[in-house]
């Protein structure tokens, strides 16, 4: 790992780096999109981006999200930075699991399915190696459950 992306890790706990990720989060995906997803969270962390269908608006939303792999899976967390209402991407894939990920420049059909339980708690353990200040979220999300979701590749 880079001298940056270890200093991006431990700086992922502050409030202001997850505010001032939030206003970055449109460049992020400017950048994405021009290098077809082969840069995404300007190349520090492990990142995808999910496009799915917003559930009132039913048009395609890209989110580019930190992920883990998990089989010929990948594991994603609506953590939206520790605030304390879920993220719209969550509700998206609730009501429409059919999305699509871009990874590394390859775009892959996937099915979002929600763990809950052990499984949760599995993965939820493998998210927090890549990204420790998880912990973090959960502390500031008062409260609310953070959802995991597994988006498996379709066949």
């Amino acid at each position: 790992m880079s001298a940056l992306g270890t200093l991006t890790r431990r700086l992922g706990h502050q409030r202001w780096f997850g505010a001032t990720m939030r206003l970055l989060v449109p460049a992020d995906r400017l950048v994405g999109r021009m290098t077809k997803g082969r840069v995404v969270a300007f190349g520090l962390v492990p990142t995808l981006v999910l496009t799915s269908t917003g559930r009132r608006s039913g048009k395609p939303r890209s989110n580019p999200l930190v992920y883990v792999p998990d089989g010929d899976a990948y594991v994603v967390i609506g953590s939206n930075w520790g605030q304390q209402h879920q993220p719209s991407w969550t509700f998206n894939l609730m009501a429409h699991p059919g999305a699509e990920v871009d990874v590394r420049g390859r775009r892959i059909p996937v099915t979002a399915e929600q763990v809950t339980g052990e499984e949760r708690e599995r993965l939820f353990q493998r998210l927090v190696q890549e990204w420790p200040a998880y912990r973090t979220y959960v502390e500031r999300a008062g409260g609310r459950e953070i959802r995991v979701f597994r988006l498996v590749q379709n066949a």
